[in-house]
């Protein structure tokens, strides 16, 4: 039904991108290593998804396989761009790219809670493994000791473990 009522009107689109914005990101920052790329290249999947959203019809598969494939064939694309820009070698890079759906549930699910979390728990996960910062520069930052930063560390992603099942977080 979101599908249909953003192909009426192209405004209602925003609710397709803020249900499938983790799955998208989640499935690229798996497969590109640069974070500014893969946020690029998220950015770049969902404006070709409104471009040409009136040509996507149902064929029994969920609208969020169809953002994958999108997701899929940029980075294909980008990796061609890189390699014709950057051709260091006669091996083009294997532009193969695996759908493994349950990682990708499974990293959109850990993105939505860590959206959960307490507002501190949140910022030092964040700052920690998103921006890579040291616990003394959080610390820093936040005006508090480096202990309390690996105290909020360790009950955020206690949390998250719980939250996930007991899985890796």
């Amino acid at each position: 039904m979101l599908v249909e009522a953003a192909q009426a009107d192209p405004a209602k689109f925003a609710a397709l991108y803020e249900l499938h914005f983790e799955r998208v990101y989640g499935f690229i920052a798996g497969r590109v290593p640069d974070r500014a790329a893969a946020e690029d290249l998220t950015s770049e999947v969902f404006y070709k998804a409104l471009a040409n959203l009136k040509n996507y019809e149902w064929r029994g598969t969920p609208f969020a396989a169809w953002l994958l494939r999108i997701a899929a064939n940029a980075i294909i694309d980008r990796s061609q761009r890189r390699s014709r820009e950057h051709s260091l070698t006669d091996d083009p890079p294997d532009p193969a790219v695996h759908l493994d759906i349950r990682a990708i549930e499974h990293r959109a699910r850990l993105f939505r809670l860590v959206g959960q979390l307490p507002e501190t728990q949140r910022r030092v996960v964040h700052e920690r493994f998103v921006d890579q910062r040291r616990t003394r520069e959080i610390a820093q930052r936040l005006g508090k000791s480096e202990g309390a930063i690996k105290q909020l560390q360790l009950r955020a992603l206690e949390r998250l473990r719980a939250q996930m099942g007991g899985a890796h977080a």
